[in-house]
C-alpha cells in the first residue's frame, strides 16, 4: 500500500528501544515539522479551497499527535530535548528541481510529504510490532492509521493537481532515489534516521 522500496531492519528497533528518549524527541519534532509544512502549504497556496480545508485538520492533528508524544514522555519522565537535525527532507528535496512553476513545485512538496508519511507509518509499524515495551509499541501502532492516511492524502491531492501518468512516474522515481538513500540508515534512533 505505502509503495516503499526498502524496508526498515528490525535491527534498528533495538537502536530505538537503547535510546527511547532520543527516539521520542525526534517523533516529536517530526509531528511539529509535519504541521509547519501543512501550514506553509496553506499560505502558498491558500486559493486551493479544498486543499486548505484538508490541511488545516491535518496541522491540527500533527500538533494533537506532538502532545501524545511530549504526555507520553512527561509521564516516563522525559524531557523533550532539542530538535536533532535530520538529513531526511533535505536529502529528498533535492530530488526535484528548483522550479517557479506553482503546480510543479506543489506537487513535488505533496509527494514528499507523502513519501515523509509513507515512511513515519512503515517505521512506527516496525515498532509496534517489535518493541518490547508493550505501551510504546501500543501507541505507535495507534498511529499507524493516522499515518497511512496521511501518506493517501498527500499522494491523492497530487494526482489532482497535475496528469496522474506524470505524477506517479515521479512517485516511483521518489520512491528509488528514497530507497537508495535509507539504504545506508536505520543506525541512528531517529523516525527517519
Amino acid at each position: 500500500m505505502l509503495g516503499l522500496k526498502i524496508d526498515t531492519d528490525k535491527k534498528w528497533v533495538t537502536i530505538a528501544e537503547n535510546n527511547l528518549e532520543q527516539l521520542l524527541t525526534d517523533h516529536a519534532y517530526a509531528e511539529q515539522k509535519a504541521a509547519g509544512a501543512a501550514v506553509s502549504l496553506i499560505i502558498n497556496y491558500s486559493e486551493e479551497t479544498e486543499l486548505v480545508q484538508k490541511l488545516s485538520a491535518h496541522a491540527i492533528e500533527e500538533m494533537e499527535h506532538f502532545k501524545m508524544v511530549h504526555d507520553l514522555m512527561v509521564s516516563r519522565g522525559m524531557v523533550l530535548g532539542r530538535d536533532q537535525k535530520s538529513d531526511y527532507a533535505k536529502h529528498l528535496s533535492k530530488f526535484f528541481p528548483k522550479t517557479k512553476n506553482r503546480t510543479d513545485a506543489l506537487i513535488s512538496r505533496l509527494l514528499m510529504a507523502a513519501l515523509i508519511e509513507a515512511r513515519s507509518c512503515e517505521r512506527f509499524k516496525v515498532l509496534s510490532e517489535n518493541l518490547n515495551d508493550t505501551e510504546l509499541a501500543n501507541f505507535f501502532k495507534g498511529l499507524l492509521e493516522s499515518e497511512a492516511g496521511h501518506h493517501t492524502m498527500f499522494l491523492k491531492f497530487a494526482r489532482k493537481y497535475q496528469d496522474r501518468n506524470i505524477v506517479d512516474k515521479k512517485w516511483n522515481d521518489l520512491l528509488t532515489y528514497e530507497a537508495n538513500y535509507m539504504k545506508n540508515k536505520g543506525v541512528l534512533p531517529l523516525v527517519h534516521g
